[in-house]
């Protein structure tokens, strides 16, 4: 028998809505439930997490998922809360971003074992490519009325006054699509759920009132919260944009900082929705972080699972040794032990100046040279005097004096070295 997927939703935070009757067919026998997933990337963001944890859980729950590749979709625009339509995408770009996704899901979901909930991934593109326009209005069209779409928050918003751009035909037709996709998984693969975010319930229902009319069955939609932040700033975005779980594209240290610097609401929140941890450990953890909250436990723990989850224990262990070298004591070896990528996050907008390789040969390059003469990260050659008299310069985090050489043997990734004045001033030599 399966446990109590809503329930644990519930707790946890993750439950916006559901269908009545939802949660007593889900514990009467192991079901099948779908998400949709966009495939205009070639990498899952950290928005997209909530969903995949709504299927993990599910998978758990003793349940079969769907992961659904939104291919068809992808490629005409989904009105919920978005501005603007998407791009069209060509088959050999989409099937590349598919199977970049599975990779990606693989780490959460179990696709490969012989279990009756083994996952499942599909795509749209697949049984939408071959429908008619003529034969999908009249086999599919003819069953919801333009009244019923019309009815939609989704669609009321972008026919709205405030909404200048208006409101195309295509997008206007997407929950029909969408529609389809649950009655389709409904005949061919038994999926009597759909899961998704709180902006996509009037796409859900329409698939359900599909399956009612066309199916003679009943479907059902569950739908959880849209993630937010306690400051009012964009979940998931940073300056730089979108917090990626493809590694090329933000690296881990950068991905463990994202978490790291959640607030301690956001903190108590994510660590529900993010992490398998149980109620009895986050509720011990949260106990902790309050009694010295300035230890950061709460953020700490939520950084160390996710930033596991999603890439690996070595990425987490790196991601950890880079923060200590930037934030705490840590050594010229750890220094050295950075990839380049990695080197660069952590020192990201510290000033750098180009240096011939030839000045590090031989003798080596003298300090006062690095330090303001052929550098300019001190004012002056006496400025630079002083700082080394005083002890408080750095070269690769180990204290030097005056009559200190950089030489080949300081590079780190066999290109970069790093001045420090006092704890906080840096600056990087960059060997060409």
């Amino acid at each position: 028998m399966p446990t109590n997927f809503v329930e644990e939703l519930k707790w946890r935070g993750m439950l916006h809505d559901a269908m009545p009757g939802t949660e007593e067919h889900l514990m009467s026998s192991m079901q099948s439930a779908y998400l949709g997933i966009d495939p205009t990337a070639d990498s899952l963001h950290i928005g997209h997490l909530v969903g995949v944890m709504m299927l993990r859980h599910f998978q758990l729950a003793g349940h079969k998922p769907f992961a659904l590749i939104g291919g068809a979709t992808g490629m005409i625009g989904d009105p919920s809360g978005k501005s603007a339509e998407r791009n069209l995408l060509d088959e050999e770009t989409l099937r590349h971003n598919q199977e970049a996704l599975k990779e990606q899901l693989s780490r959460f979901l179990d696709f490969k074992s012989d279990a009756k909930n083994a996952a499942i991934l599909v795509n749209n593109y697949d049984w939408m490519k071959n429908f008619s326009f003529l034969d999908f209005i009249r086999d599919v069209g003819k069953h919801i009325t333009v009244n019923y779409m019309m009815a939609k928050d989704s669609v009321k918003k972008r026919l709205s006054a405030e909404a200048k751009e208006g409101m195309s035909f295509t997008e206007f037709t997407y929950q029909m699509v969408q529609g389809y996709d649950f009655l389709y998984l409904y005949q061919n693969h038994g999926c009597t759920l759909q899961m998704g975010g709180s902006d996509q319930w009037g796409n859900i229902t329409t698939g359900t009132e599909l399956i009612r009319r066309i199916g003679g069955g009943k479907g059902y939609a569950l739908t959880c919260p849209l993630i937010t932040k306690a400051d009012g700033t964009k979940f998931g975005k940073t300056e730089s944009g979108n917090v990626w779980l493809d590694s090329e594209r933000t690296s881990p240290y950068k991905f463990y900082q994202y978490w790291l610097n959640t607030s301690d609401t956001d903190a108590e929140k994510y660590i529900k929705i993010f992490t398998f941890l149980s109620k009895d450990e986050i509720d011990s953890l949260v106990v902790e972080h309050n009694e010295a909250p300035h230890q950061r436990t709460l953020q700490k723990k939520l950084a160390e699972e996710i930033t596991t989850a999603v890439h690996s224990k070595d990425d987490l262990n790196n991601a950890v040794v880079a923060s200590s070298i930037l934030f705490g004591k840590a050594t010229s070896e750890a220094l050295k032990n950075l990839d380049e990528k990695t080197f660069l996050d952590v020192f990201d907008g510290v000033p750098q100046a180009k240096i011939s390789k030839s000045e590090l040969e031989g003798e080596g390059l003298d300090m006062i040279a690095a330090l303001a003469a052929q550098t300019g990260f001190l004012g002056s050659n006496g400025e630079a005097r002083r700082e080394l008299k005083q002890n408080s310069i750095s070269v690769n985090k180990e204290k030097v004096k005056e009559d200190y050489k950089i030489t080949t043997a300081d590079l780190i990734n066999n290109t970069y070295v790093l001045l420090q004045r006092g704890k906080k001033n840096y600056f990087i030599l960059k060997i060409s």
